[in-house]
């Protein structure tokens, strides 16, 4: 049973990392149809601004830890807003009417392009940074252990969950957001500013990304120019398996992914987890082809 509970929380904190990232996904998919697959290079971009940030405020001589969280943290959504405002301006935005095939090649050809420049920048090799949270939440007299990191990254994940739904049931944005979604001629006749509403989607995206690049940077303490790849192929991967356009589907579905991922590590080897994962994926979609939360579409005629 502590070997089990054991899991059950490392896969709940992996599952909140990659819901952060398939809600960019979502959001995207929701308001333009189209899926942005830079995305995962902008969570890896969010890692290493985080990471250099702390060691400029160690440099600086900022060493009081929940101070330096702040700062890496607003710095990191702050630089990957902006990449991902740039994102859209130059890969999407000019090929908004063109057939779907050319802005995805356009947003294959952005991601490539992201990690070759990072690794040009920062080098090819691993970037390690030195435990910023030790100390562990020890349970069942010690035979269950949570990372103060991973506590954090659950707490951080639920707020956001929560902040987000309010922000796109109760604000003038988040109509904003719904009426694009369903119909964004419809949309811009009636006064809303349907590229801004969009740029703002992929902004918001890019700040969640952010949040789980420092994440993963402080839980596992290495990252490197390739993290983005995996965990945006994951990431997406747990979107679809919630039902792509849905965000508690998003979240859901990282949670599942992150729960199947801890569960046959820790029971059947690390091996095959991914084989596990995308398995699953496509039973799902065999016999619930919108996803887990996702509403079949209905066109107009």
């Amino acid at each position: 049973m502590e070997y089990f509970l054991q899991q059950l929380i490392n896969g709940i904190s992996l599952g909140a990392i990659y819901g952060l990232i398939a809600i960019g996904y979502t959001m995207v998919y929701g308001i333009i149809g189209m899926i942005n697959f830079a995305h995962g290079e902008i969570y890896m971009i969010g890692a290493f601004v985080a990471l250099i940030t702390f060691l400029a405020l160690g440099a600086l001589g900022i060493t009081w830890v929940p101070l330096a969280l702040v700062v890496m943290l607003a710095a990191s959504m702050l630089f990957t807003a902006v990449y991902g405002w740039t994102v859209e301006r130059i890969a999407y935005r000019p090929l908004r009417n063109s057939p779907k095939l050319a802005p995805l090649i356009s947003a294959i050809g952005i991601s490539i392009f992201l990690q070759n420049y990072v690794q040009i920048l920062q080098g090819a090799r691993s970037k390690p940074l030195q435990p910023i949270l030790p100390g562990n939440l020890t349970l069942m007299d010690g035979a269950v252990s949570v990372s103060y990191v991973r506590l954090a990254t659950i707490i951080i994940t639920v707020a956001l969950m929560y902040g987000f739904t309010q922000l796109i049931t109760r604000t003038s944005l988040g109509r904003a957001q719904r009426a694009c979604e369903q119909d964004k001629k419809m949309a811009a006749l009636l006064g809303v500013d349907v590229d801004r509403i969009i740029s703002l989607t992929f902004v918001m995206g890019a700040a969640l990304a952010a949040v789980a690049g420092m994440m993963v940077l402080l839980i596992y303490g290495v990252i490197d120019f390739y993290i983005g790849f995996l965990a945006g192929v994951k990431a997406f991967t747990a979107a679809v398996l919630g039902g792509i356009g849905s965000l508690p589907g998003a979240m859901l579905g990282g949670v599942v992914i992150g729960l199947i991922e801890a569960f046959w590590s820790g029971y059947m080897g690390s091996e095959w987890k991914d084989v596990a994962t995308f398995t699953i994926l496509v039973l799902v979609l065999i016999f619930r082809p919108t996803g887990l939360l996702g509403r079949p579409e209905i066109e107009k005629v």
